[in-house]
């Protein structure tokens, strides 16, 4: 590996560009933030107070995506693993740390710690920008735009802090707003190299991270449950939250969004954000599962319609996020009818829990994610329109 070379923008028609480990370790710091945000809010699930805490979750995940979303872009579009590169990797991997041990105060309303992970990632992140806009003549303009747009809304976030009580719940939204809107201004002047087909991999990548989140939930709630014993109930919990994972998981992945993104790079930007409601459904599934698993094992505040929507409301949504983001590229295996359909009839399934109980709710939704994907297969795919 040498010690430093310089930073020239990817190739975007590069092929078998791939995720590089460098990425893959970065994603997994990630892994101790999303469960504590799951965590969180499968307790509040619990206990009946998932108004006081939705705010919380969404927030909180708000922070988590958009430090993840940051250098994945960038890492797409510029790569050289180099020291220099990989140093201020690892200082962004150092905030996101900081940053999942605030997630508990957070939901508390305390966002001081997770503030101060969110400036250390931006530290790395601002020095790469700024040594691409050195390097790399041709985006130095796109490159500064990032650099001094990340930096003066990181101020924003910084002194919201000094605020009493760190500021109404507005004032969260508005920074948010201003750190969504840097890529939209930066990009104006020329856009930066990233690689489709590498952008899809990985945020592919990131929704697995974020299956496994569901799966490790359901597992350390099975494991609270077991002590109480194991019955019928559990088992069949446990096995229709997999089978609802597995039907997610096979859903995403029969997108083709590599191609979609190389035809229509216009769209990244609906591509890139709205995934945030698909990570954050995601998260949510993990803790409603969890909460339908505690719900065999012990008494819980929640009844069955609550635990039932818990997982039926983000399945939906991350349906309908489906549908939403890859129509628009005209190029769909799964029919955009069928998606919304089936988000229609999940949710229809939350009136059924009360006669049905919670391992038969689950049931129900597993067979009409398996219907889906079986009358997908059947029907033919939404193909692309004529380039323009």
């Amino acid at each position: 590996m040498p010690l430093r070379t310089r930073m020239v923008a990817r190739d975007l028609g590069e092929p078998h560009r791939v995720s590089s480990p460098l990425e893959l370790l970065f994603d997994l710091t990630f892994v101790a933030a999303v469960s504590q945000a799951a965590g969180r809010f499968a307790h509040a699930i619990e206990s009946g107070h998932v108004g006081d805490s939705l705010a919380p979750f969404l927030m909180t995940f708000f922070a988590i995506w958009w430090a993840w979303m940051n250098f994945t872009w960038f890492a797409s579009a510029y790569d050289v693993d180099d020291v220099p590169y990989r140093l201020m990797a690892f200082v962004q991997m150092a905030g996101v740390l900081v940053l999942a041990a605030g997630v508990p105060d957070a939901f508390d309303g305390d966002f001081a710690t997770v503030t101060i992970g969110y400036l250390v990632m931006r530290v790395g992140l601002v020095a790469l920008w700024l040594r691409a806009a050195a390097a790399h003549p041709e985006g130095r303009a796109t490159a500064l735009r990032y650099a001094i747009g990340l930096s003066v809304v990181q101020v924003f976030w910084v002194s919201r802090l000094a605020l009493p009580a760190q500021g109404p719940t507005w004032v969260f939204f508005v920074c948010a707003a201003l750190d969504l809107s840097v890529p939209l201004v930066a990009e104006r002047p020329g856009m930066t190299t990233w690689h489709p087909h590498h952008i899809a991999e990985r945020y592919g990548l990131f929704t697995i991270i974020l299956l496994g989140e569901s799966v490790l939930a359901s597992t350390n709630a099975v494991q609270d449950a077991v002590e109480h014993g194991v019955g019928g109930e559990l088992v069949t919990i446990a096995l229709a939250g997999l089978a609802i994972l597995f039907a997610l998981w096979w859903i995403y992945f029969s997108e083709p969004a590599g191609e979609g993104l190389e035809r229509r790079r216009d769209r990244s930007f609906l591509w890139g954000y709205g995934h945030y409601f698909v990570f954050a459904a995601l998260a949510a599934i993990g803790a409603g599962l969890e909460t339908a698993v505690a719900s065999s094992g012990h008494h819980i505040e929640a009844g069955p319609r609550l635990v039932a929507a818990s997982v039926a409301v983000p399945v939906a949504v991350v349906l309908v996020m489906l549908w939403a983001l890859h129509a628009p590229m005209r190029r769909m295996n799964t029919h955009p009818g069928l998606l919304v359909a089936a988000a229609v009839l999940v949710l229809l399934t939350i009136f059924a829990a009360p006669a049905l109980g919670i391992p038969g709710t689950l049931l129900l939704m597993a067979a009409l994610l398996a219907l889906l994907l079986a009358t997908s297969f059947a029907r033919p795919a939404l193909r692309p329109a004529p380039p323009t």
